[in-house]
Parts: structure tokens; C-alpha cells; sequence
């Protein structure tokens, strides 16, 4: 017998017989005593101690919040083979689904709040006392443990008819004293709500509306971010794609089809056949320059001052457009024009330029220079004729060399060191001069290209039409001849005009026999126009005579005597000298 623990427990607590582990004896009889609770089961159940005032179940007992557990039996282990209820389906078999379909409501388990569960069944028969669960059932033995609070074995499933957290189950008693009563005393059991699958409750129209709007949200900003990611390529790139630069369609001149005429690309295409450039050698220096091929025979014409330097038989080396190069041999040359003849030979397929008119020129008349300016062939440059019959003298700066007096075309297209000895051409491709010298900056008179800097837009070329009569003569016979009056000027003179004698001549004022003399000039007098034109000094009457060829008639205007006499007009006709 257990006695009271010393807890401060009232005195009135008394110890109850321990009932039997199964309600009957070993032998399976059931005992006397069963007889005597049959009987007294009709008379009303007081508790061995006082009512509890906290509701605390007397001792042993199980509270309203542990309801008694079924009893658990042994399962009987089926034969080898045969599949236990409830095991695990092999792999790959369906599972059947537990859970209905979307859109259907899953069975309620538990009724709805405020309505009661259905009544189940007594346990006796009608009018029968409450049966507790100690009497109802015998008490687990240990090898039946009870599952832990709140859950099922595996396996048993939970009744739909469960009722709802602190609904009293009918049918399972009272206390005594009247139904009602505090559940603390014996016959009395109360049903422990069981969690079972919750069913799941209908989506409501605001929810969805709810769901749609936070989807848009999502969608613009993720719509936006990509948005500025393109834009910010596109502002920095340009465009997504590659840049594919536009260009115009293909047409006749594009693959280097034939080009107008009158064109700078159709003048060049036709001239540079005929330009070469020249390599003279000789007395330890090289000359670069340009020439052109006057006739098929290998004539070509260059410059003086870029093959004067030239010494032996092969010291001149001429290379073609096409890349073609051969040995020339000067033929003739004179430093007063600053004109040469080279002729090449065992060279085919020659293109001579053709000779135009420099006397019909006008100013402002486009033109085109082609030559090798600082060795690099086949240049072309353009133009304008700037003037004409500009007196320009060159050269005379070396030991030994002569002065070169010209009545020069004045162009602003480029010419540099190089060009000397290349072609001027017109609008319609025809040669009518000879490029020769530039001024340079600094300088106080005309240079030679190879003896300046640069072009500043001031060249100059020899007349064709002076060119092409030194140039004949030089071929047939080695040498030109220069028309003189037969004078000789005083070249200090600083009056206006041109003086003969004085103590600047250096020679024969007039030479007996002469044009001059013939006309009656005599020293002292100043020639001061030559066919209508002014004369500012001696260098420019050289050079307005040396425009015309031998036996050619001039006009002069004479002041006998000096700058203060009287004026009269002369007529003579030009002689000639060899150069």
C-alpha cells in the first residue's frame, strides 16, 4: 500500500487498491470482485478525497489533457511474402494522391464552430452508469506503452467525428453529484482534439487581385532595369548591333573606269605614261629631278640644272611610270634657259606628251604640275596660271655657272625640289611649260626647286613655245642660240629703265655691226619699253628679248642720251649668238 507523500497533501487523501493489469486472473476466471463492482455500479462514485479547488485529477488518473490511449495489440506478422499493410510501395509504384484535386474542398474533419459533433454510440447498454476509463478498459501494460501526447500510432486513423477543442463527448458520463459537474470525478473522460489535414480555405477575389498586382510590380521592374541597362549601351555604343559605315554604289569610275577628259584624274591618267624621273650623278653629289618624253626616238627635256652636275657616259639614270629604268646621255644643254635635252635608247612603248600653245594662255587658266618632288615620283599637283610673262632670273650662284633669265607662267600649284624639269599642263592635257623654279621665303629673287625649301604658291615654268625652239635646236645640233640686240647694259644702274655702257658694262657699249647699231642706239641711252611693255632694268630686257627668237622685230622707246632726254621710238631686228 502506497503511503501519502509528505507534501503537504491534506489528510484526507487515502490510498486506493491498485486494480489489476488486465481485470482478470491469471487462470482467465474473472474475480470475485467484478462482481462487486457490477453491482455497486449502479450506486454514484465519490471521490476518496475532497474536491479539488484547482480541478487537479486525483492521483494516477489522466487529466482532460491526456485522454486515455487506445490499447495497442501486437500485429500478427504475416507469412514471407505477403506485403504488411501499410508498408512502403515499391519503387516506381503511384502513390494514390491524399490530397484532392485543386479546386475541390477537401472533406471537412472538424465541424464547423458552434455546431456540436455527432453523438457516438454508448458503450452500455441504456440507463447504464458512466463508465470510467479505468473501468472501461483495462490499464496498458508496459509492453503497450501509450504514443506520446497529442499523436496516433502509425496507422490508425483519426475519426471524422472528432469534436471540436472542449466539447464534452455524450454519452461518456458525468460527475457525480449531476451532469455538469466539474470532469474530476471517476466515470468521467474527455475527448483530446486530434490535429488532423486542415482544409484548405477558397481563394478569395482580393487575394488574386493582390497576387496579379505584386506580379505587375515585379514584371515593370525588372521591364525597367533592362530598360536602362539597353539605353545606357545604346547612349554609350551608339546602337546594339555593329556600325556598319554607309558607302556609295559602285559605278563606272569607281573600279577605275576611264575618266573624263577635261578631269585632273583624266589629265594625270594620260600624262604620267610620258614623265619620268631623273638621278644625275657626278662630282660626288646626285641631282634629283623630273622630265618628259618629247618624241618616240627617246628625247626627253629636263632641266639644265638637274643634269649639269652629270659626268660620264652613264651618270644619268631615267626611271619610267611603269617602273621601267634606263641610261641617258645628255645632248645638249644651256644654262641661259635653263633647258637640257636627255635621250634614252633600247626603250619601247615610249607616250611623248603633246605641245600646246603658251602664248594663248590666260591667266587664271587652270593647270596641272606633275614631277617627283623629293624623289617621289609621279606626284600630281593644280592649279591656276597666276601670270604671265613674269621676268624671273635663276642660277649664277656657283662658280662658273651662268644666269638664267626666263619670261616666265606664274602658278600657285605646288612645286617643290624635285619638280624641276616636270611638265605644266593645261585643262586638255597638252604641255605649255616647264616647271623650273619657286620663291622661296626670304629669298629676293627666283630660285631653282632644288635650291629652296618649299613651295609658298609661287612657281614659275618656262614658255613651252621657248622651250620647244631651245629644245629643237639643242637636238639637231647640240646646242640653242639666244636673240640679242647687240648692246651691253650697265647692271648698276638704278634709274628707270635700261642703260647702255657705263661702268657697268664690262665691254663694247655697242656692238659695231650690230642690231643696235644699225638702229642708231649709242651709249648712254635708256631703253625704256620693248614692244609697249615697261622696262624697269637691264635683267628685265634680257629676259623680254630672250622671249622672242632670233630675226623676231622690236619696237623700242629710247632716251637719248640718259633719263632727261628726249624720247624716240627705234625698230630693229633681232640677231643671234650661241649659247
Amino acid at each position: 500500500m502506497d503511503e501519502p507523500k509528505g507534501t503537504g497533501q491534506p489528510s484526507t487523501w487515502r490510498s486506493r487498491p491498485r486494480r489489476a493489469a488486465e481485470g482478470r486472473t491469471a487462470t482467465g476466471a474473472e474475480p470475485p470482485a467484478a462482481s462487486e463492482a457490477a453491482g455497486a455500479a449502479d450506486a454514484p462514485c465519490e471521490p476518496l478525497h475532497g474536491v479539488d479547488p484547482y480541478a487537479t485529477p486525483p492521483y494516477g488518473e489522466p487529466g482532460p489533457w491526456a485522454p486515455a490511449p487506445p490499447v495497442q495489440r501486437p500485429a500478427v506478422t504475416p507469412p514471407r511474402g505477403v506485403p504488411l499493410p501499410g508498408a512502403t510501395p515499391a519503387h516506381g509504384t503511384p502513390l494514390p494522391s491524399a490530397t484532392p484535386p485543386h479546386g475541390v474542398p477537401a472533406p471537412s474533419v472538424t465541424p464547423p464552430r458552434g455546431i456540436p459533433a455527432p453523438a457516438l454510440p454508448p458503450q452500455q447498454g441504456a440507463g447504464s452508469s458512466p463508465v470510467t476509463p479505468s473501468d472501461s478498459a483495462p490499464a496498458p501494460s508496459h509492453e503497450d506503452a501509450a504514443p506520446p501526447h497529442g499523436t496516433l500510432p502509425h496507422g490508425v486513423p483519426v475519426s471524422a467525428a472528432t469534436p471540436p477543442h472542449g466539447v464534452r463527448v455524450p454519452g461518456q458520463g458525468t460527475a457525480a453529484g449531476g451532469a455538469g459537474e466539474w470532469p474530476g470525478g471517476r466515470g468521467y473522460a474527455f475527448q483530446q482534439p486530434v490535429p488532423g489535414p486542415a482544409a484548405r480555405p477558397p481563394r478569395s477575389t482580393a487575394s488574386r487581385l493582390s497576387r496579379l498586382a505584386v506580379g505587375a510590380c515585379a514584371l515593370a521592374l525588372v521591364a525597367g532595369v533592362a530598360g536602362g541597362l539597353i539605353g545606357a549601351y545604346v547612349e554609350r555604343h551608339g546602337q546594339v548591333t555593329d556600325i556598319e559605315l554607309p558607302q556609295a554604289g559602285a559605278d563606272p569610275a569607281a573600279d577605275g573606269g576611264p575618266r573624263p577628259k577635261g578631269s585632273i584624274a583624266g589629265i594625270a591618267r594620260r600624262a604620267l605614261p610620258g614623265v619620268v624621273t631623273l638621278h644625275a650623278r657626278g662630282g660626288g653629289s646626285e641631282a634629283t629631278g623630273t622630265g618628259f618624253v618629247l618624241d618616240r626616238r627617246g628625247h626627253i627635256l629636263t632641266n639644265n640644272h638637274v643634269v649639269e652636275s652629270a659626268k660620264g657616259a652613264d651618270a644619268v639614270r631615267v626611271t619610267f611610270s611603269s617602273g621601267q629604268t634606263a641610261t641617258g646621255r645628255v645632248v645638249g644643254s644651256d644654262s641661259g634657259y635653263d633647258l637640257a635635252v636627255v635621250e634614252v635608247s633600247g626603250v619601247s612603248g615610249l607616250r611623248p606628251l603633246p605641245l600646246g600653245d603658251s602664248d594663248a594662255v590666260r591667266v587664271g587658266d587652270p593647270v596641272v604640275a606633275i614631277g617627283a618632288p623629293y624623289d617621289l615620283d609621279g606626284t600630281v599637283t593644280t592649279g591656276i596660271i597666276s601670270a604671265k610673262e613674269r621676268p624671273i632670273t635663276a642660277g649664277g650662284e656657283e662658280p662658273g655657272s651662268e644666269m638664267s633669265y626666263v619670261d616666265a607662267l606664274q602658278t600657285d600649284a605646288p612645286i617643290n625640289p624635285g619638280n624641276s624639269g616636270g611638265p605644266l599642263m593645261d585643262g586638255r592635257g597638252r604641255v605649255i611649260g616647264v616647271n623650273s623654279a619657286i620663291k622661296a621665303a626670304g629669298s629676293g629673287s627666283a630660285l631653282p626647286d632644288g635650291k629652296s625649301g618649299g613651295s609658298i604658291g609661287l612657281g614659275f615654268a618656262i614658255p613651252v613655245n621657248q622651250a620647244r625652239r631651245v629644245a629643237e635646236e639643242l637636238i639637231n645640233d647640240g646646242r640653242a642660240t639666244h636673240p640679242v640686240i647687240g648692246v651691253t647694259l650697265d647692271m648698276e644702274y638704278r634709274g628707270e629703265g635700261a642703260r647702255i655702257g657705263g661702268s657697268g658694262g664690262g665691254g663694247e657699249a655697242v656692238a659695231k655691226g650690230g642690231p643696235a647699231d644699225e638702229a642708231g642706239l649709242a651709249e648712254g641711252d635708256v631703253i625704256t619699253r620693248v614692244n609697249g611693255k615697261a622696262v624697269a632694268d637691264g635683267e628685265e630686257l634680257i629676259v623680254r628679248v630672250r622671249s622672242h627668237r632670233p630675226g623676231d622685230r622690236l619696237e623700242l622707246v629710247v632716251r637719248r642720251g640718259g633719263a632727261g632726254g628726249a624720247e624716240r621710238s627705234v625698230s630693229l631686228t633681232l640677231g643671234s649668238a650661241s649659247g
